[in-house]
């Protein structure tokens, strides 16, 4: 309990410190939001990663498909690396950067309303944020719940809820951006080092890898498939929902705003190149990792009840009979994973809800000093909220919290991925095209939560549901801005006019054409 204790009193000094020493970078909207856009590759790397996987997946998503699917569920982890962050970096990095930078937008709602010309735009993308951002970030807690009910059996969780939350909301509110992209440096060397140690433990108490995979291997469940050894298989029992899962939780990231306004604070081109080989390395290891182990799950079935406990049960009872070190380490790993995201959330939140929806409408004349204020005022809202959200949700038997924390990614990504990606890349997307994809997703996934029987029998796991909101807009936008109005000309040639501008490269980037 001590070695538990003490490792978490450093971590949490680390934390606030590193918060207070930032403070002269958050002196201004553009220093607390993107850190004056000079952030580096490794941090913004680490950025991207620790905002991308939090206790959801690591106790969540892990657990719940590790079961379901069996060693199959890596196949997740290795979309999370190579359509989650690889192809996002390369597709989305430089041109998000570029042309953020030439509209001046620092939310993804105020890139909405500047490169399509729309004020309503950018307002009911900063409400669908509001609506399925804020909630989220309740989930963030779910997983602590039970690896603190392990670790500290004397501890209430209301206690882990409002220190976690609190702590958190110290940094981010001192040090804007640039505290959350170093904090989520040193959490992310935390994830990377924990997710090997743990997985190495785990397969050690089952005599190995290989020993590990032929226990697997003579599983059997008849419910999931009577095919023998399916558990331990490449493809798993069920491809087709597992494929789901790699959609929803590797595309998503491309229209998610706390994961694409990473982009909008890079520094240089090189931090781009390094950057999209560190955050992939990063999504390989944590994310394979994390559906990796969760694989082993059926190995200890004999503890695990999921029906009366759920599958948030199966990685805690996997790392209940680790020694307490690496009880202690995995303790600060999911807390490493979860104030990341829980920062990287409300920041995202409180600047989206102040810069697109206060700003210019509310209050029409709000100075630099006032949106600093406020942002920093809607912080302590946010964390407020999520941590009652989750301590009523851990305390009663409310489930509607649950359900839209799974519809969420669905709804945001399904809205705003296609007009975001179009957006960057053609000229002949339309305002009309962006109201319908914002439309079909939020209704649907909305839908999603409170008819879910009248939806067919693929589309009622919200996983798919959200999976088929994002293709959906791939097709939605070309479709619809091919029979509406073409956008104003002049407004669409200044906004990619940024893609020409001529710049000057050194020759070890360029070798030119003088001989």
């Amino acid at each position: 309990m001590l070695v538990k204790i003490v490792m978490l009193v450093v971590f949490f000094a680390v934390m606030i410190g590193i918060g207070i020493c930032c403070r002269k970078n958050a002196t201004d909207v553009n220093g607390f939001v993107l850190g004056g856009r000079s952030v580096g590759p490794w941090l913004t790397a680490f950025a991207y990663g620790t905002s991308y996987f939090s206790a959801v997946v690591f106790v969540g998503y892990a657990g719940q498909f590790g079961w379901k699917y069996g060693i199959a569920a890596t196949w997740a982890g290795i979309g999370n690396a190579i359509l989650g962050s690889l192809l996002a970096w390369v597709v989305l990095g430089r041109r998000t950067r570029v042309m953020t930078q030439h509209l001046d937008s620092a939310t993804m709602p105020e890139f909405f309303g500047k490169r399509f010309d729309s004020q309503a735009l950018k307002i009911a993308a900063s409400v669908i944020v509001f609506i399925f951002l804020v909630p989220y970030t309740a989930s963030l807690y779910n997983g602590l719940s039970r690896l603190f009910e392990m670790a500290f059996p004397m501890l209430d969780y209301s206690v882990c809820v409002i220190v976690m939350a609190v702590l958190t909301g110290i940094y981010v509110i001192a040090g804007g951006y640039m505290a959350t992209a170093i904090n989520d440096f040193i959490q992310g060397v935390i994830m990377l080092v924990g997710i090997v140690a743990v997985i190495a433990a785990v397969l050690n108490s089952q005599g190995g890898f290989l020993a590990a995979l032929d226990g697997l291997a003579r599983v059997s469940d008849p419910v999931a498939s009577e095919t023998p050894g399916v558990f331990a298989s490449f493809f798993g029992p069920d491809p087709i929902n597992l494929l789901g899962v790699v959609v929803l939780t590797s595309l998503g990231t491309w229209g998610l705003p706390q994961m694409v306004q990473k982009f909008y604070a890079i520094k240089s081109e090189k931090a781009i190149k390094t950057g999209t080989v560190v955050s992939t390395v990063f999504a390989l290891i944590v994310a394979g990792g994390c559906y990796f182990l969760g694989g082993f799950g059926r190995l200890f079935s004999d503890k695990i009840d999921i029906a009366e406990n759920g599958f948030d049960s199966v990685i805690p009872t996997m790392l209940s009979g680790l020694p307490d070190v690496l009880i202690a380490v995995v303790i600060v790993l999911v807390l490493s994973a979860s104030m990341s995201t829980l920062s990287s959330l409300v920041l995202t939140s409180s600047s989206t809800l102040t810069l697109d929806l206060l700003k210019g409408h509310v209050v029409k004349d709000m100075k630099e000093k006032q949106q600093l204020l406020i942002m920093r005022v809607l912080i302590v809202v946010f964390i407020a909220i999520s941590a009652v959200l989750a301590i009523v949700q851990h305390k009663s038997s409310v489930t509607f919290i649950a359900q839209l924390m799974g519809v969420s990614w669905g709804a945001l990504a399904g809205a705003f991925l296609a007009p975001f990606l179009y957006g960057l890349y053609w000229k002949r997307a339309t305002k009309a095209a962006c109201w319908v994809s914002f439309l079909f997703s939020s209704v649907f996934m909305a839908a999603n939560i409170f008819w879910k029987a009248g939806f067919p029998a693929l589309l009622q796991s919200p996983i798919n549901a959200g999976a088929f909101c994002m293709i959906a807009g791939l097709i939605i936008v070309p479709v619809v801005s091919t029979f509406t109005a073409k956008p104003d000309k002049a407004l669409v040639d200044d906004a990619f006019s940024c893609y020409e501008e001529k710049v000057l490269v050194p020759r070890s980037r360029a070798l030119g054409d003088n001989k």
